[in-house]
């Protein structure tokens, strides 16, 4: 399995540019070069998403006003990237102490076909139950990666069966709602946990 880091986008409040082509940190599949590439800039990243949480009620960006976020998009058949990410998150969770509880950390579902509000629950209970569960159908969720920049395809296998490709980095969001950075595969714990405590602290 190969894929790409996403380029660390500096802190909240920096205007920088980026283009698509380098917010493209994919798992399951070939690095591709997308077909757009024009520059696009932190404030394009988020934005309005409908999508319904484990219990089964609607969940929208209105759900994170005025709370800092850490949002991962990955999906429960992942074999290794997304399973590996959330349990780095639950470390982390569990060495922020009381400031975890400042941030909401979520999980969103890109599998539309396998992954309901109970199989997601299911699996984020093996992590850490205070993180949020979100799925959704191929639209929602495909509304939702695009809010986000999110690369998502579904990709054949010769079995007959599929995976997902996705981008494999945690953005993490101010309470405002702007995107402040990034979680990125290989940093550092140490470095993973001071992002996180300055996003707490926002």
């Amino acid at each position: 399995m190969r894929w790409s880091h996403i380029a660390l986008l500096a802190g909240a409040g920096l205007v920088v540019g980026t283009t698509l082509a380098a917010f493209t940190a994919m798992v399951g599949g070939q690095d591709r070069q997308p077909a757009q590439s024009a520059p696009i800039s932190v404030a394009d990243i988020g934005g309005p998403f409908t999508l319904t949480d484990t219990a089964g009620n609607p969940f929208t960006e209105k759900n994170l006003s005025g709370r800092p976020a850490a949002i991962f998009f990955g999906f429960t058949f992942c074999p290794d990237i997304c399973p590996t990410t959330l349990y780095e998150l639950a470390g982390l969770m569990e060495a922020l102490g009381p400031q975890a509880d400042a941030i909401d950390f979520v999980f969103v579902s890109v599998d539309w076909e396998r992954d309901g509000p109970q199989q997601v629950s299911r699996y984020l209970q093996a992590f850490d139950g205070r993180m949020i569960g979100l799925s959704g159908t191929r639209a929602e969720i495909e509304a939702a990666a695009d809010a986000f920049k999110i690369h998502v395809q579904r990709v054949p296998l010769e079995d007959g069966g599929y995976t997902m490709d996705h981008t494999a980095s945690v953005l993490l969001m101010g309470p405002d709602g702007r995107f402040t950075g990034t979680l990125d595969y290989d940093e550092p714990m140490e470095t993973k946990l001071g992002k996180l405590r300055r996003l707490a602290g926002a």
